[in-house]
This record gives structure tokens, sequence and C-alpha cells, in this order.
């Protein structure tokens, strides 16, 4: 019987693997041909005695995902060949040597980016998980086809998950829909993306997906008739047109439908637009454009458009390649329907993503738009000083973003994604112009930093060479890039007060006959239950750290020597255990949302985090808001799983924070006192202003200043300095 079983098998590996190289979307070569059938035999060999958890030959699973690189993505031979190669180093006993040999660096290479990333264990520590990504997403250094066919073997996994235990079928889910569906968006592979989420939805919540899936099936026939009534009524305008075209309904796809039911909580009898109609015509490339809008007239002309759902991705594509030109009209029988104008070229872009750029633009202007992406995801993978959750969170949301489309001053394109702000338009721009940006006009008026950007605006930067970032930008950026350039300048600014910090706290000491060494510095940051020595010079520099708390520290220290010497027991100097109650009361704070805001909380026993750890809150069904690591054995699925239910959270240094302060100056009016004021305060003592109010009565002047400083040492001495300006009587704090 068994014979009969594995001359079947063999003969239905006969048939997958010649319909793999009918199926591809390339032309293959002869050579081509020679590579894919070479790897394949390779493959047969190597995986002979596997099976999977099903049943079935192990090889099957390599096929798959080569046919799914081969007809869905569209790759060249090189990427078929790595296909069929990806888990030969991994699982049997050809090394990557072998490879190399036999098929040639590049092949090795891909083989090597696959192997590595299936290597990595994720169940050792709490971020294994995010560093599983991370190291995937730096193999897009080594080459972008290594993420294309994992994507495919995703994929291919999702499809064929039935026998897996449960848990492992959530666990596996729930990481697609964490990352895989959002890079598959990314590269321009809508329909597996699409795919992607549907599955992800069938096993993290498979009786709503059922659900929905039995509901669209009843209202198939409906549709089905709705969309040949839209039909008939242009497809006789386009005839008379001479126009070559197709038109077909697209149904929204399951998890598309979940989440408008979520967003904007309502039924799935609510939801109207459940399927778009596609037309799809045939032309060359220069006269596109031209018969895209001739088909948009036509629409119009029978529908009445909505002019806030025009979506024109044909003279702006998307930085995934993608072009079309989208429009909503109000249908038949009063019911919403989107149209999608593309012709065959766009179509084959938007189903294939940047392999049918390469069909269409050969050589270098193929490239180009690849490389642009290269250069972005780049950018993201740059920060290595990052934790890994926060890399990949941050990543995510750079890549599922939106797109909008801003212009510069000089009227050139530029490509953010939604939410972006003048910070990350100036970033984007170079990052000297993102550290020096004073100001944001858009089309013309002058707006806050935190802004959101629109498509359509134009954007020019205000910039001086006095203007550095502060913490309050991390709240205004949104993309990696600008965050990266952000926290790596600030980190410069803290090290350079640090640096003066230490010579003034060297002085300090001296006074108090103490020599400033490593052990000393060690003890005061123990004293003052600091982090780090940074910590502590930072706080010297700024004032934090005054000289009445340096005189106690000085005579605690003289305190416990004597007790030592009393003793005449040698004790080590131990660090005393931090009071956790006293950190959060004397230095640190924890805020929620964008706005800071205190709100009660319970910090969460799976991962007990600390102050100064990077947290988030997740608001729970009866027990408020519990506060969790990013690094939380649990942060990965609640993220992929509960993301509305997901509060941004950190803990504030409140010794760095800023504070605001009102101040009340009277004196007598002179010429250019005002000039004085205002220069003591910007240019002297590095402070901010967020208000000013003069008013002259009879030669007596009287000024209201609303103030940004770091404590109360800076404001005392702040009011000092304004006090010594000539004609200023009082200066007081309302």
């Amino acid at each position: 019987m068994e014979t009969i079983d594995i001359q079947k098998e063999n003969k239905e590996l006969a048939r997958q693997y010649k319909e793999l190289l009918r199926i591809s979307y390339r032309t293959l070569s002869d050579e081509d041909k020679k590579l894919i059938r070479q790897a394949f035999d390779v493959a047969v060999d190597a995986h002979k005695d596997q099976r999977r958890k099903s049943g079935e030959a192990y090889i099957f699973h390599p096929l798959a995902v080569a046919k799914i690189v081969a007809s869905e993505i569209g790759m060249d031979a090189t990427s078929i060949a790595a296909a069929l190669l990806h888990d030969v180093v991994e699982d049997t006993a050809y090394t990557l040597d072998d490879i190399e040999q036999m098929f040639g660096e590049t092949v090795a290479r891909i083989v090597d980016g696959l192997t590595k990333i299936s290597n990595l264990q994720t169940n050792k520590d709490v971020s294994l998980q995010a560093e599983n990504f991370r190291k995937m997403l730096l193999t897009i250094n080594d080459d972008v086809r290594v993420i294309i066919i994992k994507i495919a073997d995703r994929l291919h996994n999702m499809q064929t998950m039935d026998s897996m235990r449960p848990d492992k079928q959530v666990k596996i889910a729930s990481e697609t829909l964490y990352i895989y569906a959002p890079l598959a968006h990314r590269i321009g592979l809508y329909n597996i993306k699409t795919e992607l989420e549907d599955l992800g939805l069938k096993y993290t919540e498979p009786d709503v997906y059922n659900d929905i899936a039995r509901k669209m099936k009843e209202t198939k026939e409906e549709q089905d008739k709705y969309i040949a009534d839209f039909t008939q009524v242009v497809r006789e305008s386009l005839d008379k047109e001479m126009l070559d075209y197709d038109i077909k309904g697209r149904p929204k796809s399951i998890f598309s439908i979940r989440r408008k039911m979520n967003n904007q909580n309502i039924p799935f009898e609510e939801v109207y637009d459940k399927f778009a109609i596609r037309i799809i015509y045939k032309s060359a490339q220069e006269n596109e454009k031209f018969i895209a809008w001739k088909i948009y007239s036509i629409v119009t002309d029978h529908f009445r458009p909505n002019p806030t759902r025009l979506r024109d991705w044909i003279s702006s594509p998307k930085s995934t390649g993608y072009e079309a030109l989208h429009i909503t009209v109000m249908g038949l029988r009063g019911r919403w329907v989107e149209v999608q104008i593309r012709s065959d070229r766009m179509n084959e872009i938007a189903e294939k993503g940047y392999a049918a750029h390469y069909k269409y633009k050969q050589g270098d202007d193929g490239d180009v738009a690849l490389d642009e992406w290269l250069n972005r995801l780049q950018e993201a993978l740059e920060n290595p000083e990052s934790n890994a959750v926060e890399f990949v969170e941050q990543f995510k949301l750079n890549l599922y973003n939106k797109e909008i489309f801003v212009f510069t001053p000089q009227g050139d394109l530029k490509s953010l994604p939604k939410g972006a702000t003048p910070l990350d338009f100036a970033f984007s721009i170079h990052t000297e112009i993102g550290v020096h940006t004073r100001g944001a006009r858009v089309n013309g008026k002058l707006v806050p930093l935190s802004h959101a950007l629109k498509s359509g605006d134009q954007v020019e930067i205000i910039t001086s060479e006095h203007a550095k970032p502060n913490n309050h930008w991390l709240d205004y950026a949104t993309t990696a890039r600008a965050r990266s350039k952000i926290k790596s300048s600030l980190k410069d600014e803290k090290k350079g007060i640090a640096e003066d910090g230490k010579v003034i706290l060297q002085r300090k000491l001296r006074s108090q006959k103490i020599t400033m060494d490593e052990r000393v510095v060690n003890e005061m940051v123990v004293y003052f239950k600091l982090k780090t020595s940074l910590d502590l010079f930072f706080r010297v520099g700024i004032g934090t750290i005054d000289n009445k708390m340096i005189k106690d520290f000085a005579s605690s220290r003289s305190n416990a020597l004597v007790s030592f010497f009393k003793s005449k027991i040698r004790r080590p100097v131990v660090a005393e255990k931090l009071n956790h109650d006293e950190i959060t009361e004397k230095f640190d704070l924890l805020v929620f949302g964008k706005d800071e805001q205190k709100l009660d909380y319970s910090l969460a026993q799976c991962c007990n985090p600390i102050p100064g750890d990077k947290v988030f809150g997740f608001t729970t069904v009866s027990d408020g808001i519990k506060v969790h690591k990013q690094t939380c054995p649990n942060a990965i699925q609640l993220q992929s799983n509960y993301a509305y239910r997901i509060i941004p959270a950190k803990w504030i240094d409140s010794s760095a924070q800023e504070f605001r302060a009102d101040l009340e100056l009277t004196g007598i009016d002179n010429l250019g006192l005002v000039n004085e004021v205002t220069r003591e305060i910007s240019e002297h003592m590095h402070v901010n202003m967020r208000s000013l109010n003069f008013t002259t009565n009879d030669g007596v002047f009287k000024g209201n200043i609303t103030v940004i400083v770091k404590n109360k040492e800076h404001l005392r001495k702040l009011m000092e300095n304004l006090k010594k300006i000539g004609g200023i009587d009082k200066v007081i704090r309302l």
C-alpha cells in the first residue's frame, strides 16, 4: 500500500514541478530552467525522509513556497531556486558551503539569510520575539529577496495550519498580523497582504471570521446582481469610446470588513462598501493617464461622485509603486460604490509589486523605486539604541501607515506617512534642517510643530542656528527617521550639560575637602538614588543637585567615616536598597498619552516594571490601567490583538521635567528695555518663553512673562538676573 502512496506522491510532485515552470510570471530561459531543476533535485534529495505534521512529504512545502514566489509575487529564477532550498541548510545534512558550490554566491546568501531568521529561538527570553523580527528586517540589507521569500513561506504556513495545536495557531497568526501583513503591504503585495490578514483573523478570532464569511456567502448572489446592473449602465458609454476594458467586482476582505465594523461600531449589515468595482483597460503607456480620466468622466456622467473620496495615484503613485484612480460614486439604489480605474500595467503592479516594475522598467529605472523603498527601511533600521520591541512597534507604524503627499516651497512632491507633522517633513529633507527647526508654515500660515499635515499641503520649514530639539519633539515626530535623530541630538545635549556638571561638581567637592574620584562618584550615585554617573553630572549641570544637597552628602559621608572608625570593622560600600515609592515620588513620574496625563494605574504582575523602564498602559476590562514593560512576555500578544486598548506611557524624570512659571516685572520704562529682558531670558539663560505682554503708563512699565524652566533653582537665577537689568524695580512670581 505504501509503495502505491509513494508512487502517487512522486506523480503529484512531478505534476507540481511542471506547473511551477508553467505558472512562472517571468519568461524563463533554458539557463533558468536548469537552475530551478537543479534546486528541485537537491531539495527532493535533502527532504526525502521528512514529513510535515499533516503527514504529507515535506518537499511539498518548499515547492509551494516556490510557486507563490514564481506566480503570485513574480520573482526571478534565482528567487525560485532559493525558495526551493530555503529549509535545506536548516533541516538537513547540506551545508551553506555545499549550496554556494552548487548554486553560486547569490543563492547561498539568500538561503543563509532565511536560515538565520529560522534559527532564532523565540521562547528563551521575553524580548526575543521582537529581536527575531529586528534581525529578520536587518537581512534586508543583504538581499530584499530574503524578506520576499520569507513572506511566501509564511503565507504557505498560514494556508496549512489546520493540523497544528490551537495555541500554536494563535501565536503564528498574531505574529502574522503583527509584522508579516504590514511588510507585504509595504512591498506592494496587496493580494498576499489581504490573504495573510484574513487567515490571521481566521485563527485569532475564528467565530468572528466564520460569521462574516457566512454572511458574505449569503449576500454573494445579491452583490453579483448589483455589480452586473452597475456594469450594464456604464458599458454602453465605454463601448462607444472604442475602449478595450474589463469590469470586475472585488469583494472587500473579511479582515477589512471586521476593521470597519470595529472602527465605526456597526453591524455587518450596515457596512455598505463590501465590494469595489474595478475597470481594467488596455492602453499604450503614454496614453494611460488620458484614458483613465476619460473612464472617470464616463462613470461620473452616470453616477454622482463623492468629491472628498477621489484618490489620484496616477499623477502621484504610492511609494510602493501603486498606481490607480479611485472614485466613490453614488450607485444604483442609493448605495456608495468604490470604482478603481487601472490599466493592465497598473493592475500587474498592484498584484505583483516590485516584480512588475522590473518587467516594465528594464535596467536602472526599474531599480529606482526599489532603492527608494530600501532607503526608507534602512532609516528605520539605523537606530540601534532603541530596544527591540520599541523598534518593531516604530517600524510597523511606518510600514502600515497610509501615505500623504505634500509639497516643498519649490513645488517638489514628498511622500510621508499619514499623521506626519512639519518635524517629520523637516527631517525627511535633511537632518541639519530637522535639528535646527524653529517653526513651520503650512500653505503660508504659521502652524505648531505638532500640526498634522494633509495631502496637498505646501510646507516651509523656518530654521535657526540657535534652535535645537527638546523632549517635546518626540511627542510631535511620528517617523522613525525623525525620532531617532531627535533622540540622538537630545543625548548629545545631555552629554554636553553633563560635562559642564562634572567640572562644577569637582569644584564644589573640592570646597568640601573631597577629591572627586570614581569611588566618590559611585557613592553620590547611590546617595542621590540615580542610575549612572551621567545622571549625576547632568543634574548638577542643570542645578537640580545644588550646593546644599552636595553639603548634605559631604556631612553624611563624614558621619559614615566617623561611625566606621568607631566600629573598626571594615564594611564594603554597598548600594542601599532603593525605596520604590521614594524613587517614584522624587525622580520619576508615570504619565500617559500625548498629553502626559497622570492617571490611576497598577503595575502588571507578569513583568513587574520599575521606574525608568520602557512601558505601555493596557486598559483591562475590570482592573483599570495595567502598566507593562515593553519587553513583557505578553507585550507582543497584547499589541497584536488588542491594539485599541494600548495607551502610550512613559516614566518622566521629574527632575529634568520642565515647569511653567508666570513672572511679573515692574520698573521705569526706557528705550531697549524689552530687548534686554528677552535677550537675558532667551540667549543668556536659554529659557523658553511661552507668552510675553508689556504695557507702559506715564513712564512706568509693567510686564507679564510666562517661562518654561527646569526647576526652582533655575527660576531663582533667572529672576536674580532680570533684577540686575537697569530700570527694573521688582520681579515677582505670580
